[in-house]
Protein backbone atom coordinates (compact mmCIF):
# COMPACT_ATOMS: atom_id res chain seq x y z
CA UNK A 1 0.00 0.00 0.00
CA UNK A 2 2.84 2.14 0.90
CA UNK A 3 3.73 1.99 -3.31
CA UNK A 4 0.45 2.79 -4.49
CA UNK A 5 -0.11 6.12 -1.91
CA UNK A 6 2.03 8.08 -4.35
CA UNK A 7 0.18 6.76 -7.77
CA UNK A 8 -3.06 7.45 -5.82
CA UNK A 9 -2.44 10.85 -5.41
CA UNK A 10 -0.90 11.69 -8.59
CA UNK A 11 -4.56 10.42 -10.01
CA UNK A 12 -6.20 12.57 -7.82
CA UNK A 13 -4.03 15.87 -8.50
CA UNK A 14 -4.52 14.99 -11.94
CA UNK A 15 -8.37 14.48 -12.23
CA UNK A 16 -8.42 17.72 -9.77
CA UNK A 17 -6.80 19.61 -12.22
CA UNK A 18 -8.52 18.88 -14.90
CA UNK A 19 -12.22 19.37 -13.36
CA UNK A 20 -10.29 22.71 -12.08
CA UNK A 21 -11.93 24.67 -15.00
CA UNK A 22 -14.86 25.87 -13.77
CA UNK A 23 -18.46 26.22 -15.03
CA UNK A 24 -17.63 29.05 -17.64
CA UNK A 25 -15.87 26.81 -20.18
CA UNK A 26 -19.19 25.08 -20.21
CA UNK A 27 -22.03 26.22 -22.70
CA UNK A 28 -25.22 27.60 -20.83
CA UNK A 29 -27.82 24.60 -21.28
CA UNK A 30 -30.70 25.21 -22.31
CA UNK A 31 -33.78 24.67 -19.53
CA UNK A 32 -35.80 21.92 -19.80
CA UNK A 33 -39.24 23.30 -19.91
CA UNK A 34 -38.39 25.05 -22.91
CA UNK A 35 -38.24 22.00 -25.04
CA UNK A 36 -40.89 20.50 -23.82
CA UNK A 37 -43.08 23.40 -24.90
CA UNK A 38 -45.31 22.40 -27.08
CA UNK A 39 -45.40 25.35 -30.46
CA UNK A 40 -47.71 25.55 -32.59
CA UNK A 41 -46.18 23.99 -36.16
CA UNK A 42 -45.51 26.44 -38.51
CA UNK A 43 -48.12 26.11 -41.72
CA UNK A 44 -47.43 23.41 -44.11
CA UNK A 45 -45.75 24.36 -47.64
CA UNK A 46 -47.30 21.58 -49.10
CA UNK A 47 -51.04 23.35 -50.56
CA UNK A 48 -49.35 26.15 -52.00
CA UNK A 49 -46.67 23.73 -53.88
CA UNK A 50 -49.54 21.19 -55.02
CA UNK A 51 -50.85 24.38 -56.14
CA UNK A 52 -47.73 25.43 -58.28
CA UNK A 53 -47.54 21.53 -59.48
CA UNK A 54 -50.89 21.44 -60.81
CA UNK A 55 -50.41 24.63 -62.50
CA UNK A 56 -46.97 23.38 -64.14
CA UNK A 57 -49.07 20.19 -65.27
CA UNK A 58 -51.89 21.89 -66.97
CA UNK A 59 -49.30 24.22 -68.79
CA UNK A 60 -47.55 21.11 -70.07
CA UNK A 61 -50.67 19.46 -71.21
CA UNK A 62 -51.29 22.76 -73.31
CA UNK A 63 -48.08 23.10 -74.58
CA UNK A 64 -48.24 18.70 -75.79
CA UNK A 65 -52.11 19.92 -77.10
CA UNK A 66 -50.61 22.62 -79.21
CA UNK A 67 -47.77 20.62 -80.59
CA UNK A 68 -48.57 18.18 -83.36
Amino acid sequence: MRRQSPFLLLVLLLLTACGSGGQEAYPALVPADTLLIEEPLTPSPAPVLEARAAALRARAAALRAETP
